[in-house]
């Protein structure tokens, strides 16, 4: 179990600067940018996607992004409410009320797994289907910062000075959780 809780502060520290590098990262980073509106969306599954739907996530990713976020940030919140009645508690379990710390616990350990899991599994799954039936690889650009497109969009920022920032960013995040881990003990 020790490493489980070191796991879930390692979770939430990239969760933690995740959601801020929604409102502070680069053009395609931020949640202004990559969530879709309905119309936005419609169009996508109806195949009549814009240009603009291959520059990052398309429509159907964001909303896989947006999933994969919120339900690995219900994990993590509900894993700080849980017990297991034996000998191990999350540090947020004894503020709460029983029923809470119940309904948390058996979220974490019976649900929640499992519809990340799935979600995961369904992101990967996308991912190949790109990569086979549309010829696009999703994955390398993620790693070098750039994709080739057929005509030029405002850039990422993808530079030492914004990876500088995102570096500070996670440490900053680290030290908050770190904090939190400490003020909990």
């Amino acid at each position: 179990m020790v490493w489980h809780f070191r796991l879930g502060y390692t979770a939430m520290v990239f969760l933690l600067f995740r959601l801020v590098w929604g409102f502070v990262g680069g053009v395609w980073s931020r949640f202004s940018t990559f969530v879709p509106g309905p119309k936005a969306l419609r169009h996508y599954l109806q195949g009549k996607g814009t240009e603009l739907d291959s520059v990052g996530h398309n429509p159907l990713g964001a909303l896989s992004v947006l999933a994969l976020l919120s339900f690995a940030l219900l994990q993590v919140g509900t894993g700080l409410l849980s017990d297991d009645e034996i000998a191990t508690a999350g540090p947020l379990a004894k503020m709460a009320t029983g029923s809470w710390v119940s309904y948390a616990t058996f979220y974490h350990s019976k649900v929640g797994k499992i519809v990340l899991i799935v979600l995961v599994q369904l992101h990967i799954a996308a991912i190949i289907f790109y990569r086979v039936r549309r010829n696009e690889n999703l994955v390398l650009p993620m790693f070098k910062g750039d994709k080739l497109l057929a005509r030029p969009f405002v850039s990422s920022r993808d530079d030492t000075g914004s990876r500088v920032q995102a570096l500070l960013l996670l440490m900053v995040c680290g030290i908050l959780v770190a904090g939190f881990v400490q003020w909990m003990g």
